[in-house]
C-alpha cells in the first residue's frame, strides 16, 4: 500500500473515525453486471434505438410501460443471478468491524451489498433496488418484492401473465420498478436522501468506490466532504471528479485500481 494512503487510513483508525463508503457501478461490474450507461443499456423500441436516459423515465413508463418493463426485466435478471465479489465483502468487513461508525451509500440497484451481508439499517440505496416494486399511482399499497420473472433475454416478449403479475393488488394499476428515474427527484421515503447527507455530515473518511460522479446526490456528498476537509479516498481504475476532489485536499488519495484489488487491504487497514 502507498505510504500516503496507509497514513490516511491509520489516522482514521487511531481516532476511531466514522467511515462513509459511496459506491457506484464499478464495484458491481466486477460481478458481471453491465454499467448502466454502457452498450448493454441501449434498447430498441420499434425501429428506434433508445438510450438509458430515455428508457429510465416516468414519461417513458407512462407512454410504453410494457417496453420499460421488458428492459428492466432483462437487466434485473442479470442482477438476480450475479454474486457479490471481494469488494462487496471487504465493505461488509468494515460494516461489521465499525458498527455504527460505518455507513454505506450505494447508487447500485443490484442488491449485492445486502446479499454480501451489509447491515440494512446502515445501507442507503439512493437509486432504489431491483428487488422491490411499488404502485405507479401511489395508491397506498406498501412496497412489494418483485415477483421472480425469470431470466429474460433481450428479445423476450412481455406477456399477459407478466401484466397480471405486475399489477398492483390494491388498485389494479401498474406496479413500477422501485428505482429513481431520470425525471424524478431524490427523497427520503424511497431513496434515503436525508440519511445519506447526514452520514456525509458526520463522516471522518469518505471512501468512494467505482463511481464516475455522473448523478447529483453522490456529487453533493463529495462536495460536502471536500468542504468539511475530511479524509477522502477514491478507488477507481480511471480518473474522475472524485479523484480530482481527492487531489485538492491534503488528506485525500486516489487509489487507482479495481474494488476487488484495492478494498480488502483498505478495509484491513481501517480495522
Amino acid at each position: 500500500m502507498e505510504p500516503k494512503l496507509a497514513g490516511i487510513l491509520d489516522d482514521v483508525r487511531r481516532r476511531h473515525g466514522r467511515v462513509l463508503a459511496l459506491t457506484g457501478a464499478g464495484i458491481s461490474a466486477e460481478s458481471g453486471i453491465p454499467t448502466f450507461r454502457g452498450a448493454e443499456g441501449y434498447w430498441v423500441v420499434g425501429s428506434r434505438n433508445h438510450m438509458p436516459q430515455e428508457m429510465a423515465t416516468e414519461a417513458m413508463f407512462r407512454r410504453a410501460p410494457e417496453e420499460v418493463w421488458r428492459w428492466y426485466l432483462y437487466r434485473f435478471g442479470v442482477c438476480r443471478h450475479a454474486e457479490p465479489n471481494a469488494g462487496h465483502r471487504a465493505l461488509v468487513d468494515l460494516d461489521r468491524a465499525l458498527g455504527e461508525r460505518f455507513h454505506l451509500v450505494t447508487q447500485n440497484i443490484d442488491g449485492l451489498h445486502l446479499r454480501a451481508g451489509a447491515t440494512p439499517a446502515r445501507t442507503s440505496e439512493i437509486h432504489g433496488a431491483a428487488a422491490w416494486v411499488r404502485c405507479a399511482e401511489a395508491c397506498g399499497q406498501p412496497r412489494l418484492p418483485l415477483p421472480d420473472m425469470g431470466v429474460r433475454g433481450a428479445e423476450a416478449p412481455f406477456t399477459a401473465a407478466d401484466r397480471d403479475r405486475l399489477s398492483c393488488p390494491r388498485c389494479g394499476g401498474w406496479l413500477r420498478p422501485h428505482v429513481l428515474w431520470f425525471d424524478e427527484y431524490y427523497d427520503e421515503e424511497n431513496y434515503r436522501m436525508d440519511t445519506a447527507l447526514r452520514a456525509a455530515g458526520r463522516a471522518d473518511l469518505l471512501l468512494v468506490v467505482g463511481t464516475s460522479g455522473a448523478t447529483n446526490l453522490p456529487m453533493q456528498i463529495g462536495e460536502l466532504a471536500w468542504r468539511r476537509g475530511i479524509a477522502m479516498v477514491d478507488v477507481n481504475p480511471e480518473e474522475n471528479p472524485f479523484s480530482e476532489l481527492c487531489e485538492r485536499v491534503p488528506n485525500g488519495f486516489f487509489a487507482r485500481g479495481s474494488a476487488g484489488e484495492r478494498l480488502p487491504p483498505i478495509a484491513a487497514a481501517l480495522t
